[in-house]
């Protein structure tokens, strides 16, 4: 069984899909590990350091495909779809409800493919959750971007040239990211607030020391996540945060809907109401954006207010991103080995099945199928 760990080739992507203590894992398997070299350098995981855990170094992109089971963080090139051999298995981020060409690439290779992107919301799946374990390390990333581009201080300082008063920050999404968010925003010292459309989430912003924004709830869907409003409670939802945008130093923009263009929840009247200087990191600009005018991978100026759109928020702290996922997928993977020693995708399982995009060839995830116009979604 060969397991194969590619440099990764996205755009600023630091990351890597292994890390050493991972790697000795599959080694204890019997398992061969083809890292390719520099795969782990822009994460702080030297060649020297795979080696000493078992893995062989191999030169090149082509050699670390070259494996039975290819562990990725981004999605392949279609060039790199290419090197898998037909049968493989991969495992990676693949953004399979939206990028059916790569799905019909994969399927054509009959190569399985699991996406993290899918792993179940459930209990029994939370050590395998990438979704969360790198929306941790984006909102903690999002509030030291937000300060290293503000101009004031987050916490209050007594000095002797005077009193500095905290800054305020607004957190709005208060799923994984936005709670980390306001933890290490209240970490560093500032007043927050914080607004989620789960009611649910109230208790969890008021026990990190944050106020919640009294503005209209909803429950969640069966999977936890948001469910898109109508046109009134967006209305009101605006309104109400209009003024706590308005006043604060610091906005973190985290809400997102699975499959559909991310809420609108700062319109350009309220961005304009805020003070020069103020910051906005939407967290969503890449799924359509929280926050009026911003740009994913861009920072627009708009007034004086700086909103950035950053797209790599988890690479920025390459290191402990690579742990947490690579332990991700050492435990899915845990789930796919053989009785023979090998891996295998099975349907059946209770994580593994729900997050399989392709098996043997075929489309099998009712709702990429779906989008691909294939049959209708179950769910």
């Amino acid at each position: 069984m060969r397991v194969g760990i590619p440099k990764e080739r996205g755009p600023r992507e630091r990351r890597v899909a292994a890390v050493p203590a991972t790697v000795k894992t599959y080694v204890g398997h019997d398992w061969d590990v083809m890292v390719e070299t520099g795969a782990g350098d822009a994460a702080g995981f030297p060649d020297a350091a795979f080696e000493e855990a078992g893995a062989t170094i191999v030169p090149d992109t082509a050699a670390a495909h070259g494996a039975n089971l290819v562990l990725r963080v981004g999605p392949p090139s279609r060039d790199e779809i290419q090197l898998i051999a037909e049968g493989s298995i991969l495992v990676s981020f693949l953004d399979p409800f939206v990028d059916t060409e790569l799905v019909e690439a994969v399927a054509a290779r009959r190569i399985d493919t699991v996406a993290m992107e899918a792993i179940p919301r459930t209990t029994l799946a939370q050590s395998m959750d990438a979704l969360s374990s790198q929306a941790t390390v984006g909102g903690y990333a999002a509030v030291l971007m937000a300060a290293d581009d503000s101009p004031r201080f987050l916490p209050m300082l007594v000095t002797a040239a005077g009193t500095i008063p905290p800054s305020k920050v607004l957190v709005l999404g208060v799923g994984v990211a936005g709670l980390m968010a306001i933890a290490t925003a209240r970490r560093l010292g500032a007043i927050v607030h914080a607004y989620d459309i789960r009611p649910e989430t109230k208790e969890q912003v008021e026990s990190l020391g944050a106020k919640f924004v009294e503005a209209p709830t909803q429950e969640g869907d069966e999977g936890g996540y948001a469910k898109e409003v109508d046109a009134e409670t967006q209305r009101k939802q605006q309104e109400i945060l209009a003024d706590y945008v308005a006043d604060a130093d610091i906005v973190i923009t985290t809400a997102q809907i699975p499959g559909r263009p991310a809420p609108l929840l700062v319109p350009a009247d309220v961005v304009a109401r805020m003070r020069p200087g103020a910051v906005v990191v939407d967290m969503a600009a890449s799924s359509g954006g929280n926050v009026a005018g911003s740009r994913p991978d861009e920072t627009v100026d708009i007034g004086g207010v700086r909103i950035h759109g950053p797209i790599d928020l988890p690479s920025r702290v390459a290191t402990d991103a690579s742990r947490m996922y690579a332990r991700n997928l050492q435990a899915l993977v845990a789930r796919m080995i053989t009785e023979d020693g090998g891996a295998a995708v099975s349907l059946d399982d209770e994580v593994v099945g729900p997050a399989t995009i392709v098996k043997d060839g075929t489309v099998v995830h009712p709702r990429t199928r779906s989008v691909m116009g294939l049959e209708e979604a179950s769910s």
